[in-house]
Parts: C-alpha cells; sequence; structure tokens
C-alpha cells in the first residue's frame, strides 16, 4: 500500500527551522500499530496521519504519533497538518477549517501566512518545590523565578511549567537523564511526561522542552501543546490577557516562534497558538 505524505517545518519563518512534521493523507486504513512504526521510522517529534477527510466542510480526523506513543493532543502536529489540508489538500485554501483528534474538535484558522489553534480549557495540577529541581540539574535557588509556582498544567497534553530567573540559565541548563526520569515518573499525572523550561522577559518568552524518550533525554524544537499549558499557566499567574512570541529551539539549532494570544476572564481561558510553516517536501511512503 502507497501513502502520500508531506514533510513540513512548523513554528518557523524559514525551512530547516522549527519542529519537523511528516503528514500522511489516506492512512483510514492503517491500525496503530502500523503508524506507530511509521512514526519510530520517521523518527521525527511527531508524525501525523489522516484517517478522515470532509472535503465539502473542510473537516479532517487526525491520530497524532511521537515515536515511542500516541498523543491525545499536540500542537505542532495540528498546526502543520492544518497548514497540509488548507494549502494543498482542500479546495480554495479555506481560512477556517477543524480537526477532529482524541480530545475532541479543534478549531483552526489562517490569518496570512499563520496558523492559529484554539486550545481546550486547561486544568492545573501539582505544584512542586523548586528544591526537587536542584537534585535533578544543575540549576541553583537563584536561578528561579519567584513570583510563579512550579506546577504541571494540562490541555490535553500535560507539562510541568517551571519558571527561570535569568536566560543564562535557560541556556546553560543540564539534567541529569535517570534522576530526571525518576522524578518524571513518581511526580507526573499521565504517562506523557514533559518539563516546560522558561524566562519571561518583557514581552518576550524563551522556553526549552525536555523529556525521556527510548529512554533518552531529548529535547523538542516547538512544543505546541506545551505552549498552550503555558500560555493558561501564565494567564493565571501574570496577565489576565497578552499577546507575545515564544522563541523555542535556538539551543539545538532549530529556532522556532510560537504566537500566543490568550484572554481569561470568568474562569473561562481562551488560548490560541499560531505558527508558520513551510513545505520542505512530499513524496510515497510504501507500507
Amino acid at each position: 500500500m502507497s501513502l502520500p505524505f508531506y514533510i513540513i517545518d512548523v513554528f518557523a519563518d524559514k525551512k530547516y527551522a522549527g519542529n519537523q512534521l511528516a503528514v500522511f493523507l489516506d492512512a483510514e486504513n492503517l491500525s496503530s500499530e502500523e503508524m506507530q512504526n511509521i512514526a519510530r521510522e520517521i523518527n521525527f517529534a511527531e508524525s501525523t496521519f489522516i484517517t478522515k477527510l470532509d472535503r465539502e466542510n473542510n473537516k479532517a480526523a487526525i491520530k497524532i504519533f511521537t515515536p515511542s506513543q500516541e498523543m491525545q493532543f499536540a500542537g505542532h502536529p495540528i498546526i502543520g497538518t492544518s497548514w497540509v489540508l488548507i494549502n494543498k489538500i482542500f479546495d480554495n485554501s479555506p481560512e477556517n477549517i477543524k480537526l477532529n483528534v482524541p480530545i475532541g474538535e479543534i478549531p483552526i484558522h489562517q490569518t496570512e501566512d499563520l496558523i492559529w489553534l484554539k486550545a481546550a480549557q486547561p486544568k492545573f495540577w501539582d505544584i512542586f518545590s523548586k528544591e526537587d529541581f536542584t537534585l535533578f540539574s544543575n540549576l541553583k535557588k537563584e536561578d528561579f523565578e519567584n513570583q510563579f509556582p512550579i506546577q504541571e498544567v494540562t490541555t490535553g497534553s500535560a507539562f510541568v511549567m517551571v519558571g527561570l530567573s535569568n536566560k543564562r540559565a535557560l541556556e546553560n541548563l543540564v539534567l541529569d537523564k535517570d534522576k530526571t526520569d525518576e522524578w518524571l515518573k513518581k511526580n507526573c499525572k499521565t504517562t506523557h511526561r514533559g518539563l516546560y523550561f522558561y524566562y519571561l522577559e518583557g514581552s518576550k518568552l524563551f522556553s526549552r522542552m525536555l523529556c525521556i524518550e527510548h529512554n533518552q533525554l531529548v529535547e523538542d524544537a516547538a512544543t505546541g501543546s506545551a505552549s498552550t499549558c503555558l500560555q493558561a499557566f501564565l494567564l493565571k499567574y501574570h496577565k489576565p490577557e497578552f499577546e507575545l512570541i515564544n522563541y523555542q529551539g535556538d539551543y539545538i539549532n532549530r529556532p522556532s516562534q510560537i504566537y500566543f494570544k490568550g484572554k481569561v476572564k470568568d474562569n473561562l481561558f481562551n488560548i490560541e497558538i499560531g505558527g508558520k510553516a513551510q513545505f520542505v517536501a512530499k513524496g510515497e511512503w510504501e507500507n
């Protein structure tokens, strides 16, 4: 069986930046095991599989896989897949489409060269002590910012938000893989576990996402799902309304820009993230 696929760089101002994504069409007859095998072979942070296409109503259903597991929600795969659908698949490049993922329907719109998604309502889970992080990283107490808590947040995929007091601490961050893995397994509520370190400087936001995958410490170039969690977190603790750009991936030579546009009122969160996508390649996959 032959599957058409596209390769896209997501949250990228130019090719060979941002987060890579493989988008597979005509995947309705693939089993989850086959999708997982393909995602492992591609070995990008995530790959997506379009399992249902409604051209008349500009809707699609997708499944999202990392090399090791299926995801319920992930930002850069949704942004990248939406770019492919809007610009390569659907007629007349519609401004608005809807994507169905395991957590539900995600509204998408394109404004000029930015693709925007609206995230689900967040949940705010456990708060952790700064001392925990000094045990499995090179961070010292003075490297943490003191205004906000360290907390696990989810909008479909969960991440622990860790605020730092200076950009140098973010740049020089080192984690012990085994101790990090032990802490994540002990403290995080889901099988998907990630740490999102950030430094907020005025209207600029700098971040790094690290997790354990296949017993390796890996860093993501641009993490849309973590960005929706961080936006919710900042709306709760920092400002009830703001727009800014989150810069991620600089320290692994995949510079990325994730646009934030958020508001909270009466505990109802309006969380939008946006990004550009760059077309890299297309081909046929022999399965």
